[in-house]
């Protein structure tokens, strides 16, 4: 299972060579699990920079991954992530997120960057 990050759904958004070179992960929801933070962020931005109707397709699309609710046990061993890890609260959400699923992490966020289980992909300055 796979879990994209805000950083790198917006990459393959814009076609970047990070998007470009996840697309094929990005392109399989079958293998995707989207934690409800990451629709937030996504939605957010692309509502913001864009327009609704655009970031509201995205979404849609999201969605037709395996969509995980933050629960009260998640967001405990969120908070502990966070603390162990020096992780704002998103971040903290995906990282466990993934731990708790067993799934591989996509980001373009260098806080992830040395953790296990992450794919890690620098932006360009």
């Amino acid at each position: 299972m796979n879990i994209i990050d805000s950083s790198c759904w917006l990459e393959y958004l814009m076609a970047s060579e990070i998007g470009v070179n996840i697309a094929a992960v990005i392109e399989n929801p079958n293998e995707l699990i989207v934690p409800t933070i990451t629709l937030y962020e996504v939605y957010k931005k692309l509502s913001t920079e864009k327009n609704e109707d655009y970031a509201q397709e995205v979404i849609a699309y999201m969605q037709t991954g395996t969509v995980i609710e933050l629960t009260a046990d998640l967001s405990i061993n969120a908070a502990d992530v966070s603390r162990k890890n020096k992780l704002a609260m998103a971040d903290s959400i995906v990282y466990a997120t993934g731990l708790h699923y067993s799934a591989l992490i996509y980001t373009c966020d260098k806080h992830f960057k040395d953790l296990p289980n992450v794919r890690y992909y620098p932006k360009a300055d």
